[in-house]
């Protein structure tokens, strides 16, 4: 018998370690699926992902059940309840997917030391990634800090072939006989955001969807919210319910049926998105401290506004900057935010309203479906200007050009900020500039804006000069 312990990697095809211990089932077993619950992870967790989580588990079990198996759960520290499952079962060896962030990483060790204490043989492999850290690094052998040379060596690198999903004599025959927690059961309430669906096949069809169609306007449309011209495949990565190698390879079937320089451009648009993804993982597991340190050094520390009215109004989606609000809503109505208007609400929390980075990748981390450490905090750096690879501190967007130029109808605005539904989308994208007379005559429940944009961009170019150690 064999154990393959599920994390980030809720699927049962292209799915390296289970795939390594199926082909292993005639000398050591069948292999047995299980998943942890673990306190420890679940104290990082949100409302909004465990719901995607246990939608993905449930998927995963009844895939497991159509092909004569079963996927155990256990709530419990892992490094007690793998080897007490592995002593129950009679496993010879343990197999896992690995995680690359620094909790991730110090569990699989306290793993691998509990189940090596009791003669439990166990292996892990990369899986989430094509590419794992170390393999792409500069001449002198360090890892990249700057994308473009990281994605040159990523895009001409060979990628493996998907990993067969195991069959039904791979598998153990068992019973689960312990059902699945509910949210209120791990200590969760029922998420605000409607949550998409999860699972392998929802995770396909949005693939092949996009692959079919837009995947040939990604270049061009990409950066306009109201477009949707995006994969929504960002929580399948992060929660693996499909593999990187299968959506790779469907990238590149698209890129064989494209019919211009065009549409090919744009699936190479599409692919260097997985190789910024592959990045900040490599940035992460170099450099775990950057969860909650600024990757790069200034001379003296970022005097950061404290302001918690200004920062509760920019969650509230209250801030009087449309697109900012339109953003905010849709986080807190979907759970996902479209990457441009992510951009530009990280820009105003910090170059705006001046407020800490780090506020503003919490509230992410807590309300996102799609939440990924190594993504999300290299995100947020980037738009602080404290990332590797950042956005220049002097390079400040202004979140009404930002909004009159990637929704130019004011359609996106309009869809979660129903205030200025009614409103001209020239008075929209000049919200800022309108009489109080005109705003409360066209939008009387929307908001004024709360800071005036000039004026912070100079106090955080200010800042920023400070930081430097520049007078």
């Amino acid at each position: 018998m064999q154990l393959h312990w599920h994390r980030a990697d809720l699927r049962a095809s292209d799915n390296r370690a289970l795939s390594a211990a199926a082909t292993s089932a005639d000398d050591l077993g069948p292999v047995l699926p299980v998943f942890v619950f673990d306190d420890a992870v679940l104290a990082h967790g949100s409302s909004p992902r465990v719901a995607f989580m246990l939608g993905a588990l449930a998927e995963l079990r009844d895939w497991y059940r159509d092909h004569g198996s079963d996927l155990l759960v256990r709530h419990g520290d892992p490094r007690e309840e793998l080897p007490a499952l592995a002593a129950e079962h009679d496993a010879e060896r343990v197999v896992w997917n690995r995680g690359y962030s620094g909790l991730a990483r110090e569990r699989d060790a306290a793993v691998r030391q509990a189940l090596n204490d009791t003669d439990v043989a166990r292996e892990s492999f990369e899986d989430a990634i094509h590419h794992e850290p170390g393999s792409i690094t500069t001449n002198q052998g360090d890892p990249y800090a700057v994308y473009t040379y990281f994605w040159k060596k990523w895009r001409d690198r060979e990628k493996e072939a998907p990993y067969d999903a195991p069959n039904e004599d791979e598998l153990a025959s068992v019973d689960a006989e312990t059902p699945l927690p509910t949210l209120a059961d791990l200590g969760f309430d029922e998420p605000e955001a409607t949550v998409q669906s999860a699972g392998t096949d929802p995770a396909r069809e949005r693939l092949l969807s996009f692959c079919e169609s837009d995947i040939y306007d990604y270049a061009e449309r990409r950066d306009y919210p109201s477009d949707e011209c995006t994969s929504r495949l960002s929580a399948d990565l992060k929660w693996g319910t499909i593999g990187i190698r299968e959506v790779y390879e469907e990238t590149e079937a698209a890129a064989d049926l494209a019919e211009s320089e065009d549409d090919l451009e744009s699936v190479r648009e599409f692919q260097s998105q997985l190789a910024w993804r592959e990045f900040y993982h490599h940035v992460l597991y170099y450099n775990p401290e950057v969860v909650s340190q600024n990757y790069k050094e200034y001379e003296h520390d970022i005097a950061w506004r404290n302001d918690p009215e200004e920062l509760q109004a920019w969650k509230d989606g209250e801030t009087g900057y449309p697109i900012v609000d339109a953003g905010m809503r849709q986080l807190r109505e979907e759970g996902y935010v479209h990457n441009r208007v992510r951009m530009i609400v990280a820009s105003f929390l910090t170059k705006d309203l001046l407020i800490d980075w780090r506020e503003g990748y919490d509230w992410y981390r807590r309300k996102l479906v799609d939440h990924d450490t190594a993504n999300d905090n290299g995100g947020w750096q980037w738009a602080a200007s404290t990332g590797t690879d950042a956005q220049p501190y002097f390079r400040i967007f202004n979140p009404m050009t930002q909004g009159e130029r990637y929704d130019p109808d004011a359609a996106y605005i309009k869809e979660f900020v129903p205030e200025l539904r009614d409103a001209d989308p020239s008075l929209v994208h000049g919200w800022h500039e309108a009489s109080q007379t005109r705003r409360d005559q066209a939008a009387p429940e929307y908001p004024a804006p709360i800071v005036d944009h000039a004026t912070r961009r100079e106090q955080a170019l200010s800042m920023f000069k400070s930081a430097r150690g520049e007078t």
